[in-house]
């Protein structure tokens, strides 16, 4: 994990259970004698990552509708802080994030941790809503409604405005089949006897034609458009040997890149980047 990331030691849960007493009736001692969740449950995740909000970051006001995506604050504030290393410029950088959901996690966290004015859009309307009830107190958060499916950039960018990264969580899976095989997967490696997902989400969230791969080689394709606007453009991407393939759409565009590693204890992640000015 990031060395600025305050999330790198274990849990306080009595710390978090102070600030968000909401969150006790989850917490039990687990076989090792420490204080822990039911990470299988959804709605153990969500009043821990709550807590996480308030505690390190006083974001008191945060809710999400039924059904839609709860992100874990820890490997969300790592990608925001690698993004930091990349784009070097510290004061009043202008950050754009793609598919911003309900949960608005990475403004949040931008505007937070180092004060970066951020755009976040998307294209489900709920979400948009919800993005912005949960950033209302965060003045640096501008929220925008993609109307065009089949838009990144598109219809989002003003004319003559510029941004100095743009970040995507993008839809993992290819299917709602793929998502549940996925799910199945992960709780039987942990143990846990349920074909239910811990972390929700709606479909665009989680799939889209193509999967992760195709979803982000369309928005290396896209990006050529708006190169003038955005200096670095990343991506996360939740499977390497995806990443093959990202290549070869870059290398063919002649575009310069680069792909930041990060971890999060035995789980291995990353994003790629791409420019047009270096």
């Amino acid at each position: 994990m990031h060395p600025k990331n305050i999330h790198k030691k274990e849990y306080d849960f009595d710390l978090l259970q102070e600030c968000y007493p909401q969150l006790s009736e989850f917490v039990f001692i687990n076989s090792h004698e420490k204080k822990s969740i039911d990470f299988s449950n959804a709605k153990a995740v969500f009043r821990l990552n709550k807590a996480l909000l308030i505690q390190g970051y006083a974001i008191k006001n945060w809710e999400l509708p039924d059904g839609y995506l709860c992100p874990p604050i820890p490997g969300r504030a790592d990608y925001i802080h690698h993004i930091s290393d990349l784009i070097e410029r510290k004061n009043n950088v202008l950050g754009l994030d793609i598919g911003v959901g309900a949960n608005c996690i990475y403004p949040i966290l931008g505007a937070r941790i180092y004060n970066w004015y951020m755009t976040g859009v998307d294209i489900d309307e709920t979400a948009i809503n919800y993005a912005k009830k949960n950033s209302k107190d965060i003045p640096q958060i501008d929220i925008r409604h993609q109307t065009d499916n089949a838009s990144i950039f598109k219809g989002i960018l003003k004319e003559g405005e510029t941004f100095d990264f743009s970040m995507c969580n993008p839809p993992f899976y290819r299917s709602e089949k793929d998502a549940t095989k996925a799910t199945i997967k992960k709780n039987t490696a942990l143990h846990i006897d349920s074909h239910t997902r811990n972390f929700s989400g709606q479909s665009h969230e989680l799939w889209c034609n193509g999967g992760e791969a195709l979803f982000i080689k369309r928005m290396i394709k896209q990006s050529v458009s708006v190169k003038d606007q955005i200096r670095w453009f990343t991506c996360l991407v939740s499977k390497k040997e995806h990443l093959p393939k990202i290549y070869k759409q870059l290398d063919k565009l002649k575009i310069t890149r680069q792909t930041i590693p990060m971890s999060q204890g035995n789980k291995e992640s990353r994003f790629i980047a791409w420019t047009f000015t270096v």
